[in-house]
């Protein structure tokens, strides 16, 4: 008899954990080797682990809703002679007094915390599987979390610290104090004895109660994780975004023109996207500094032009597939790549490489309407590109008879880019080559 250790696997470049979402298995259950054993997520897809082999899955090491490091041992399975299933301990002691929390409760008479001298703003602390399980089920959130002082090494947050702000939280003699971090002045003997707990917060302001008729929504996973995202991005670069008005008056023809011949040669609808996507990637390999990222103080120009689309899923989240190798598509290739990864986010079938990779993105915001927008930049990319509703206007004609006016089909796009390398010229230079390319496209053009 041999335990194997099935490992948390490798979902894609630059992801470094994921969350396990659902065992399906539970020790003393035979699985047979690709068997789905759990669900997990990342910040990206969610996705299913296979066993890696046939026999008993003999220990589950971590919990649903725990976030495990990639490379992490999550369960083993014994192979060989059958034999009853022992009844061994967790690998860690964290798991076990996981369990233990309801059963044997911390009870301070007071707590006060605040922010820890040996942690800085810029220092990201770890937080264990069962502290992070312990503040979700008490409802304490990452602001709280992060403003406790930890007695842990490097000042982390243990069990003890968590239960006893639990109960201090908890204790009806008490009162919660939101103090800014930018006050300098330490908490004194005397203020701390009054038995209250005092709680950092970087905005300062309280979220007690909601007043009036209100309804709480709780966030989703997904919708949690493109909040941090977002915010994050907003941090790391310095976004400008410039716009470009263009005609697009030739291209709306030919598709019109070439759509049901299209489909019934190509047994694929053709939308705007790839036209999109083929006019993005024309421009980048004139300025290929759009196809980049940072590393410190360096510059990583991406060869491989690897083009994300922003796709909304059917519970109004967005995610970005992404379009390997884009310039070395043609546009029937194009057209194929962008159903098949839309049908999969919709459908839930995306694979974790499918999301990973992008050097530049694509959003539509036109499909919900919009005319033009603003759109966050997908870290670690330095630019994102737009492309509002196309709309028919009455616009003036310059020819060399004279000016006209005709009713043409115009549609703005929008470009925000990392003003650390991307300074205002080269973003709109750029903008203005995908307006120019798609103004000049060939309304003879055969598919």
């Amino acid at each position: 008899m041999a335990l194997v250790d099935l490992i948390m696997p490798k979902l894609g470049e630059s992801i470094m954990e994921a969350t396990i979402l659902k065992w399906h298995k539970k020790p003393g259950d035979v699985i047979k080797e690709d068997e789905t054993v759990l669900d997990i997520a990342t910040d990206k897809v969610d996705s299913e682990v296979p066993s890696t082999t046939t026999g008993v899955l003999e220990e589950v090491l971590f919990n649903e809703k725990d976030v495990v490091p990639i490379g992490t041992v999550i369960a083993k399975i014994r192979v060989g002679a059958s034999s009853a299933v022992t009844q061994s301990q967790p690998a860690a002691q964290e798991y076990e007094e996981a369990r233990l929390v309801e059963e044997v409760p911390y009870q301070p008479s007071q707590f006060v915390v605040q922010p820890s001298a040996t942690v800085t703003k810029n220092t990201i602390r770890f937080y264990s599987p069962l502290v992070l399980n312990i503040a979700q089920q008490e409802g304490i959130n990452m602001t709280e979390l992060e403003s406790m002082e930890g007695t842990g090494q490097d000042g982390r947050v243990s069990k003890k610290d968590i239960l006893a702000y639990v109960a201090a939280k908890a204790s009806g003699n008490q009162q919660v104090v939101i103090v800014n971090t930018t006050v300098t002045e330490p908490v004194t003997e005397k203020e701390s004895s009054s038995n209250q707990v005092v709680v950092s917060n970087n905005t300062g302001v309280a979220t007690a109660g909601y007043s009036g008729n209100v309804e709480v929504i709780e966030m989703d996973r997904m919708r949690k994780l493109i909040a941090k995202h977002m915010v994050d991005s907003k941090h790391t670069s310095a976004h400008v975004t410039s716009f470009a008005e263009c005609d697009v008056t030739n291209l709306v023809l030919w598709r019109e023109k070439i759509k049901k011949d299209f489909e019934n040669r190509e047994g694929e609808k053709i939308t705007y996207t790839p036209l999109f996507i083929e006019a993005i990637v024309k421009s980048i390999k004139k300025y290929p500094l759009l196809s980049s990222s940072i590393d410190g103080d360096k510059i990583i120009i991406k060869k491989d032009l690897n083009i994300g689309m922003a796709t909304a899923l059917p519970n109004g989240n967005l995610i970005v597939p992404v379009i390997k190798n884009a310039d070395q598509l043609n546009l029937v290739g194009l057209t194929k790549k962008v159903n098949g990864l839309a049908n999969a986010a919709r459908t839930g079938k995306l694979r974790p490489d499918d999301t990973t990779g992008g050097t530049f993105t694509l959003t539509n915001v036109g499909t919900f309407g919009s005319i033009m927008g603003t759109p966050i930049i997908n870290q670690p990319q330095v630019a994102i590109m737009a492309v509002g509703a196309i709309k028919k206007r009455p616009m003036v004609i310059e020819t060399p008879q004279g000016d006209s006016i005709a009713i043409r089909h115009m549609m703005y796009i929008s470009l925000s880019y990392d003003h650390r390398i991307i300074d205002g010229a080269l973003g709109s230079t750029f903008l203005n080559s995908v307006s120019k390319e798609l103004e000049n496209f060939d309304g003879n053009r055969s598919i």
